[in-house]
């Protein structure tokens, strides 16, 4: 599903970011001076204490001063930039070097971009490989997972998402940061800077590509252990970027911060679907969560463990207890298009995940009962298929659950969603639901600790294609 699978670049903190850095801009503000400054309803936003969340034994790195030899980055070789805001750039990744503790490898180099070459960088860089065709099939599969309608432009909301509001990015890909030439290096752009340095000492140190497997073709085959990735990556730069913030922002950073998100506006993001914008943020917020676990246990040291055994699944960035020992079931994916006629054809296969399988959830249930059925994940599969003469489609979901209970929870839950979503049902047993309504046969049943979901244009189409299902699925050897 490539709303999840397209490795979404790890730049776009500008837009992702304005919430949370609002919150620590307006808090520590009101912390440090007892003034409350802003809105009523920013100013009763949640703040930071100057000493909250600090590692044990945090003791904040003072101002670099001067040239310090040994942790200079490097001076870029591109000149194009002003020299007054390359001096602040470098003086950034010298404090981002102090506070995280990577060491850099070698200069990072810069380049400027104006706000139309931003946009056709995403076309000509980071949406090359993906077609409106695909776009358009993955509009078709969220729409059958209830999350879309089916017609939705999902390509244009990426372009348009990926090149709104971003003052800076890192391209892991070339190595290469890029400033967006139409902004001021302020406050905004000094934080965005500091977060984004934070990704390329992660490249410098860990490789992002060759070692740690972060890159199109392995998220393609993977989405699962991707996002866990990405959550990690962005997690951990978020969360030096506050450490920035509480260190070495400036009171004017502190002021153009809060002037620049009184009047901030993401029109592109706020008229996306919920489940999107949700999933957007999630590597942003809920990695933050993740990585901030272990710094307050053992401060950047245990962070940098992390990449040594890189989580592998959402289940784990939601439940960092649950890491690393929790590994999610491989599922035996069977081939089901044999089963139907030679007008259909395979979408897309992949793992759903608890994450999405949450979102799924909440798009018809109140959010805590959809967090109660979608906790206790072992592993899934999913296949979508679809018949382009007829608009018609097909959904397979597998889930394998870590107890019998799970499984009956979801179960449970899931009667509640198909009577939302489809209606009453005409099939209901303690072990299978159908439900067939506007045009769709669905059905759900549950053996021992798995589940089965099947989503089909009627009945025939869809007791064939579970006739051609190995239940319960096997695990992988």
């Amino acid at each position: 599903m490539r709303s999840r699978s397209v490795r979404v670049p790890i730049f776009l903190t500008a837009l992702a970011l304005s919430g949370l850095a609002c919150n620590f801009a307006y808090g520590l503000i009101e912390d440090a001076t007892g003034v409350s400054l802003g809105s009523e309803d920013t100013a009763e936003s949640p703040g930071l204490d100057l000493g909250e969340g600090l590692a044990p034994d945090f003791e904040a790195p003072s101002r670099p001063e001067g040239d310090a030899e040994s942790i200079t980055p490097g001076t870029s070789t591109d000149q194009t930039i002003p020299p007054e805001i390359r001096e602040e750039m470098e003086q950034i990744e010298t404090e981002v070097v102090l506070l995280r503790g990577l060491q850099p490898t070698g200069p990072v180099e810069r380049g400027l971009l104006s706000g139309a070459e931003l946009r056709q960088y995403v076309l000509d860089d980071f949406l090359i490989d993906y077609t409106q065709e695909e776009a358009r099939d993955d509009a078709l599969v969220l729409a059958l997972f209830g999350l879309l309608e089916a017609d939705y432009d999902l390509f244009n909301l990426y372009l348009d998402l990926y090149s709104e509001n971003i003052a800076g990015f890192y391209d892991d890909e070339i190595r290469q940061m890029f400033v967006v030439q139409d902004s001021q290096f302020g406050g905004p752009e000094r934080l965005t800077y500091a977060h984004e340095y934070a990704h390329a000492l992660q490249d410098q140190t860990y490789s992002l590509e060759e070692g740690l497997g972060f890159s199109d073709e392995a998220c393609e085959a993977d989405s699962e252990r991707c996002a866990a990735l990405q959550a990690l990556l962005e997690g951990d730069a978020t969360l030096l970027e506050e450490r920035w913030l509480l260190t070495y922002a400036s009171d004017a950073d502190f002021q153009q911060l809060l002037d620049f998100y009184d009047s901030f506006s993401s029109p592109t993001y706020e008229s996306a679907p919920e489940f999107l914008k949700e999933d957007f943020l999630f590597p942003y917020t809920t990695g933050y969560d993740f990585v901030e676990r272990f710094f307050l246990d053992g401060g950047w040291a245990a962070v940098d463990t992390l990449y040594a055994d890189p989580p592998v699944s959402t289940e784990q960035i939601l439940h960092p207890r649950r890491y690393p020992s929790d590994v999610p079931i491989r599922l035996v994916v069977p081939d089901v298009l044999e089963s139907l006629g030679p007008e259909w054809r395979e979408m897309d296969r992949d793992v759903l995940g608890e994450w999405f399988t949450l979102l799924t959830l909440k798009g018809f249930l109140p959010e805590q009962q959809a967090q109660t059925a979608a906790e206790g994940w072992g592993g899934d599969y999913y296949i979508a298929l679809h018949d382009d003469s007829k608009g018609q489609g097909v959904l397979v979901l597998a889930t394998a659950w870590d107890t019998v209970r799970d499984a009956h929870e979801f179960y449970s839950a899931f009667r509640d969603y198909g009577g939302v979503r489809f209606g009453e049902r005409t099939l209901s047993s303690t072990t299978r639901s159908i439900w067939e309504a506007f045009g769709e046969w669905n059905s759900i049943e549950i053996i021992g600790d798995q589940t089965l979901w099947i989503l089909a244009p009627d009945s025939e189409i869809g007791e064939a294609v579970r006739d051609a299902l190995d239940f319960p699925a096997r695990p992988e050897d």
